[in-house]
């Protein structure tokens, strides 16, 4: 085991000045290639393809992006992709990045780890590792991934890694294709491989802007019904629905059209060497070739996270924010507009509450609040979540498995502002 200092950080964030910005918190994405083809994936290209490959950092740009970011202050690094074990040079990059005394997040899909890299990342460890799992059935998780044999690569995969010791996690994008193996998942993780297990049933475009992974987003109801599935995860949306009822609206004190941490304690750099709010948000990224990390962060990072609104929403004045996804990133892809609230995030949000019994003060013209065009269907379907009706233990698979979609296919729905530029 490799043991480092973390003292330099501590002592160089207590000499800066207060107030100026630190980028804590760093997402890098080393390629967008990947072994898989998921249909619900908002960021995946072929392993062969040759341009992506080309335009991909260095080895080399990769090792001064990290001297700059220890410079900066720096200490948390997400590495992700594509899957980031497709660069044949990815842990000379990691051993890098570990010798700077970085803590280090692992997002991979566990199909190409073998024992050479299990053993390396035993003798070097990161922080933590997070695997995402497409099912608990080989039917199931090759429908949503498209490639025969993943599925049990994966699993051997996780075993390599859990029999080392590794700090593992499993988590799983619930999808119409896999949402009747989640419990079974989870159960997997949580009682056989006693590792912690998270769920998402968000499912955003394609950053190339094709609509397609919605075909298999699960609708608001089922979203709701799961998280209410578990008494944890009922009892944290009603800790964060008390929370903000009990505050102001928070965008009503911040005019900025980034409410997040994007831009003001973090920040994302994709496979092409240039940086941007998150690893969604490619509408607007700014090139890193011939320009320190600093300068870019310093000026026009800067002037992207303080730019101001230019519409009032219904968000401005929501008070349960904390039950909603809703991020500008989100807006951009879903809607082309980074301002424009997401219907189905709202309604989501919404039905939390409903689920929980918290009552939403108006907002605005919002079509889910009492009074609104959706809110009595929505009141119904909170009904059945609550009354067990939508009972996510008796969930099916899909009759029909969904066709195969290849990379053209993907990218055949349409265009949006980010695809100019990529």
């Amino acid at each position: 085991m490799h043991h480092l200092s973390y003292g330099a950080f501590s002592s160089d964030l207590h000499q800066r000045q207060a107030g100026e910005r630190v980028p804590l918190q760093v997402a890098i994405e080393v390629t967008r290639r990947c072994p898989l083809e998921c249909l619900h994936c908002y960021n995946n290209l072929a392993m062969d393809d040759v341009e992506a490959r080309r335009r991909e950092l260095s080895k080399e740009e990769h090792f001064r992006i990290l001297d700059e970011l220890v410079d900066m202050g720096c200490f948390w690094l997400l590495y992700t992709g594509g899957e980031i074990f497709a660069r044949k040079d990815f842990l000379e990059i990691y051993t890098y990045a570990k010798k700077k005394g970085f803590l280090i997040t692992l997002f991979t899909n566990g199909t190409i780890v073998n024992e050479q890299i299990a053993d390396y990342l035993a003798e070097w460890p990161p922080f933590a590792i997070e695997i995402t799992l497409y099912g608990r059935t080989r039917e199931t998780y090759e429908a949503l991934t498209a490639v025969p044999g993943s599925y049990d690569r994966c699993l051997r995969g996780i075993e390599l890694l859990k029999r080392r010791g590794l700090p593992l996690k499993l988590k799983t994008v619930a999808t119409s294709v896999n949402k009747h193996e989640v419990l079974a998942m989870r159960q997997f993780a949580e009682e056989e491989l006693g590792v912690e297990f998270k769920i998402d049933g968000q499912i955003n475009p394609r950053i190339d802007c094709s609509q397609s992974p919605l075909a298999v987003r699960l609708t608001p109801e089922e979203v709701v019904a799961l998280d209410m599935s578990t008494p944890k995860a009922v009892s944290e949306y009603r800790r964060l629905a008390k929370r903000d009822l009990e505050n102001p609206p928070n965008l009503a004190h911040n005019d900025s059209v980034y409410f997040c941490g994007g831009g003001m304690n973090s920040f994302a750099i994709n496979a092409y060497g240039e940086m941007g709010i998150c690893v969604i948000s490619q509408q607007e990224t700014f090139r890193l070739h011939g320009t320190g990390l600093k300068e870019v962060w310093e000026n026009s990072l800067a002037e992207l996270r303080k730019r101001k609104r230019t519409k009032l929403t219904k968000c401005v004045h929501c008070r349960i924010q904390s039950l909603c996804g809703m991020c500008p990133a989100n807006g951009e892809l879903e809607n082309g507009d980074r301002e424009s609230p997401v219907s189905f995030l709202c309604h989501v949000a919404h039905l939390r509450a409903a689920a929980i019994g918290a009552e939403v003060p108006a907002h605005g013209e919002c079509e889910f609040c009492k009074g609104g065009s959706e809110h009595e269907a929505l009141m119904e379907s909170a009904r059945r979540i609550v009354n067990k009706e939508i009972d996510v233990e008796s969930w099916t698979g899909p009759q029909q498995m969904f066709p195969i979609l290849n990379n053209a296919e993907h990218a055949a729905a349409g265009g949006c502002a980010s695809c100019a530029d990529h």
